[in-house]
């Protein structure tokens, strides 16, 4: 099958390889002229994923149009904060009903619009399934071919079973949903929480505090997800639990790497301005405050990183009141 992978960053080139490795045909559409360029040179995309030798079933374009019409089948991996600009110009392109299979984690800070919503609003009739992409998947272990599993889900059941097919392979072991809502907010509110995992290391904490952490962060992403439509089992799950343990505890985490260096002192504008890469969860503090007033949500972790990211809060000053409120009973 023909696929267009839409975004050459580390993870749009590693499901790029795990498309490939599946026996697929992929074009990967690269923003940057010289990213694609490298790539039909050098078989590598040594600016995301160095390294990874990337195979004769992927070739790099920096052409949208030349993307919508390799495939019916559009991949998007970009930024949530580009995703609905990219895709009008993706669409300008197609001459057809497409498939769209999101593998971006965010949640739009204005519209606070799901990427599944995006592109309903975006494509129209134009679109004719979406599906979502999510799990504990860090980009370079994937395209290292290390088992890894993942979820995909659509409400149209049998383009998720498609698209596990088709994504499938002894590396890459995918599971099928129906929980587009779950699976979407599950894999962008996780984020929020790798950064104050990143913030426990950069202040020295240790492993009680972390297990903590993450236990309770669950708690909270599950309760506006639930509120929002998700289902429960989703975020027990790998799009849930297990992409939230992976982003909170590995190295490789970009949003747990920004939360390491506020721990250690640094502010966000240094952090941006010095950072090569793309951690979605600075952005999705911003969505998923504003989603847990809108819904009247209690969100204690996720209140406090937007605290340290945008209101100027000391990481230190935000841990201890996460330890001081009020005393209650653990399922409230």
């Amino acid at each position: 099958m023909k696929i267009s992978v839409i975004g050459a960053g580390a993870f749009g080139t590693a499901m790029a390889v795990a498309a490939a490795r599946a026996e697929n045909d992929v074009l990967l559409w690269a923003h940057d002229a010289e990213v694609a360029r490298t790539i039909r040179e050098t078989g590598e995309n040594p600016d995301y994923l160095a390294g990874v030798k990337l195979g004769d079933r992927i070739r790099a374009t920096n052409d949208l149009a030349e993307a919508a019409d390799f495939s019916h089948t559009h991949f998007m991996i970009v930024p949530s904060h580009h995703y609905r600009e990219v895709l009008t110009n993706l669409r300008a392109h197609l001459t057809k009903p497409v498939n769209v299979i999101s593998g971006t984690k965010g949640i739009e800070n204005d519209s606070l619009a799901r990427m599944s919503e995006v592109s309903e609003q975006v494509l129209g009739d134009q679109l004719a399934a979406f599906a979502v992409l999510s799990g504990p998947t860090f980009a370079i272990e994937t395209a290292k071919g290390s088992p890894t599993a993942a979820v995909v889900a659509s409400k149209n059941v049998e383009f998720a079973q498609q698209a596990q097919r088709i994504m499938s392979s002894a590396a890459l072991r995918l599971y099928h949903s129906e929980d587009v809502v779950g699976i979407e907010l599950a894999g962008s509110l996780k984020n929020v929480i790798a950064i104050a995992a990143g913030v426990l290391e950069g202040l020295g904490l240790g492993y009680n505090t972390n297990a903590a952490l993450i236990t309770r962060g669950l708690r909270e992403i599950t309760r506006l997800g639930i509120v929002l439509g998700g289902r429960l089992e989703t975020f027990a799950g790998l799009a849930g639990m297990g992409d939230l343990v992976l982003t909170c505890t590995g190295a490789l985490s970009r949003n747990r790497t920004v939360g390491v260096q506020l721990g250690k002192g640094k502010t966000l504008e240094e952090i941006l301005h010095d950072a090569k890469f793309v951690a979605e969860g600075i952005k999705t503090a911003k969505s998923a405050q504003a989603l847990a007033e809108r819904h009247c949500i209690e969100m204690p972790i996720t209140h406090e990183m937007h605290r340290v990211l945008y209101e100027g809060e000391s990481p230190r000053g935000a841990i201890q009141r996460l330890m001081t409120r009020a005393l209650k009973s653990e399922v409230a």
